[in-house]
């Protein structure tokens, strides 16, 4: 029998199943085991879809648990392994949010440029300027270290490296980072129209934002790496 709830869970309210980490043993991660809930289940029900400032295609809502009964046939490995398979998805997960934002990086880059080369001031087309010149070389030079980066870790994991769980979060670090902040150089680019909705780029840099956050926030990327590198695995 579950009870608890947890915010900001994609598809929730939409999903017909819920993987769902809960406690049912001692204190700490050897207390954590991993069931399957069906969204018929008696117990189970969701939030208001919340209204979020980008990813307006993905509906997101709290998941709650009231006396909720799951059968233990629901259970996946065994009891206490749930902190451990869930360990097992963040890595991948942190390379697909690493990617996500490298395309939506890449996107507003390609529509910069797009801009640049159309439109002119003073008798010069923007491209011409190079203060303007040396902005669109960062911007491709950061996307393409991103790429590398989480080419390397995709690699580790595949492998299963030592050192996987680590480039995984310093992929996941730097490709958010570097995907935002394209997206938000590629608007300056644009000027004024750059924050118009007649254009892609704003609905580019509210829907990359979130990415700092998912699959564990940059900050935690940050303490994730540290310990590696100090030792405190």
């Amino acid at each position: 029998m579950l009870n608890g709830s947890k915010a900001f869970i994609s598809g929730g309210g939409r999903s017909d199943i819920y993987v769902t980490m809960v406690r049912t043993g001692e204190a700490g991660p050897r207390g954590i085991s991993c069931v399957v809930v069906e969204k018929s289940a008696k117990g189970l029900s969701f939030g208001k879809q919340e209204k979020k400032l980008g990813w307006h295609t993905q509906p997101t809502a709290m998941v709650n648990f009231t006396d909720c009964r799951v059968p233990i046939a629901n259970r996946l490995g065994a009891e206490g392994d749930g902190f451990m398979i869930a360990m097992m998805g963040l890595d991948g997960g942190r390379l697909n949010i690493g990617a996500c934002s490298l395309g939506g990086g890449r996107a507003c880059w390609e529509a910069a440029r797009g801009y640049m080369l159309e439109r002119r001031q003073f008798g010069q087309r923007l491209a011409d300027f190079q203060a303007l010149q040396f902005k669109l070389a960062d911007m491709a030079t950061e996307l393409d270290a991103a790429r590398l980066m989480l080419w390397r870790a995709a690699s580790s994991l595949d492998a299963g490296a030592a050192e996987a769980t680590m480039q995984c979060a310093m992929a996941k670090r730097l490709a958010t980072d570097a995907g935002f902040h394209v997206a938000n150089e590629a608007l300056q680019l644009h000027g004024g129209y750059g924050y118009l909705k007649d254009f892609p780029i704003e609905r580019y840099l509210r829907d990359v934002r979130v990415h700092q956050i998912l699959e564990g926030t940059n900050e935690i990327m940050r303490v994730i790496i540290a310990r590696h590198l100090i030792g405190r695995q």
